[in-house]
């Protein structure tokens, strides 16, 4: 296991595990005093109020302990939203300048449904998989994480005391285990391990936005790529949790109005390799599954007797004619192992 500091300060093809909005928690905090742990998974980088304060000193939108008179240390229990092998995290000190933690580090575990928080913060089987760490004030903390391991919570230590605002844990879906072959699920969803690993473009919003839990809250909750001024067309590469054989897809334009793309289609491939090195997309023999479709404004779309019969599916991509934004895409199929 080998930690560092990482250029730049976004992990584009990863999923933060620990995400409110696919289910994670902060379960405990040895201490948030002056500002709830439940905003460390919170989207966006958190906001200043000047002159805002509570009965308990100046409100801040993060995770901030009070000031340790005694020896040790803060941390705070993060459940995540789906388990999974972590290569990156963000702690973010964002609007921390003269009360963040000098240093941080990270441990990990996989636990049980069953185990509670006060079971967790006891337990022997943790894992540091960040060792103590320097802090920067006001900024977004990089590192990158090196370690096999599969995980269910993280411990985020921070010393000696301070406020984190947010804190992202970057990495990949664990392979699906809780379904039967056959089973029809949502091949691409998030929680099922899908991941975008590629895109044309995603100027104003993140390529796998597409695979979240439930309908977009707003615009910027889905993915959409700048205005095309010459030929072409926009696209995102998707890798399914599992192998499957598509049955019913579904391409909801939720929020988008004046800029929902005219038309799309989908293709789709097998190839378990892909990518490899030396590979580029003229490689790939892409198969038509949804032919070029017209679309319709903040709206979902669902697609069963349009597919051309297909075989089994690794990936999937959605091309869009010619840009524009999708909020949510969902690929049914039978799982084939």
């Amino acid at each position: 296991m080998s930690s560092t500091n990482t250029e730049p300060a976004v992990f584009p093809t990863l999923i933060d595990l620990a995400a409110e909005r696919i289910g994670g928690k902060a379960l405990l905090a040895s201490d948030d005093f002056f500002a709830e742990k439940e905003n460390l998974l919170k989207p966006g980088r958190g906001i200043f109020i000047p002159g805002k304060y509570t009965n308990r000193g100046k409100l801040m939108d993060g995770w901030e302990s009070r000031r340790k008179r005694a020896r040790g240390h803060d941390w705070c229990i993060i459940q995540l939203g789906a388990a999974g092998i972590i290569k990156g995290v963000d702690i973010d000190t964002n609007f921390f300048l003269g009360n963040n933690p000098a240093y941080a580090s990270i441990e990990a575990i996989h636990a049980t449904s069953k185990s509670n928080a006060k079971s967790l913060a006891a337990a022997k089987e943790w894992v540091e998989i960040l060792p103590k760490s320097p802090l920067k004030p006001g900024s977004q903390n990089i590192f990158s994480v090196s370690d096999a391991g599969e995980w269910t919570h993280v411990r985020l230590n921070i010393y000696p005391d301070g406020g984190v605002a947010r804190f992202r844990v970057y990495g990949d879906v664990a392979p699906l285990r809780n379904h039967k072959t056959g089973a029809v699920i949502d091949l691409v969803s998030i929680l099922e391990g899908g991941k975008a690993i590629a895109a044309s473009d995603m100027f104003f919003s993140p390529m796998n936005n597409l695979l979240m839990p439930g309908r977009a809250a707003d615009m910027g909750d889905g993915w959409e790529t700048r205005r095309r001024r010459g030929p072409g067309f926009d696209w995102v590469i998707i890798k399914l949790g599992v192998p499957g054989t598509v049955s019913k897809i579904e391409v909801d334009t939720n929020h988008f109005k004046g800029n929902y793309p005219d038309s799309c289609s989908i293709e789709f491939c097998n190839e378990h390799n892909f990518p490899v090195d030396g590979m580029t997309m003229h490689d790939i023999e892409w198969k038509e599954l949804l032919p070029k479709t017209k679309l319709k404004p903040n709206s979902r779309h669902f697609f069963e007797k349009e597919l051309q019969k297909a075989g089994i599916a690794t990936h999937v991509r959605l091309n869009i004619f010619p840009d524009g934004g999708v909020s949510r895409l969902r690929v049914w199929g039978k799982m084939e192992h």
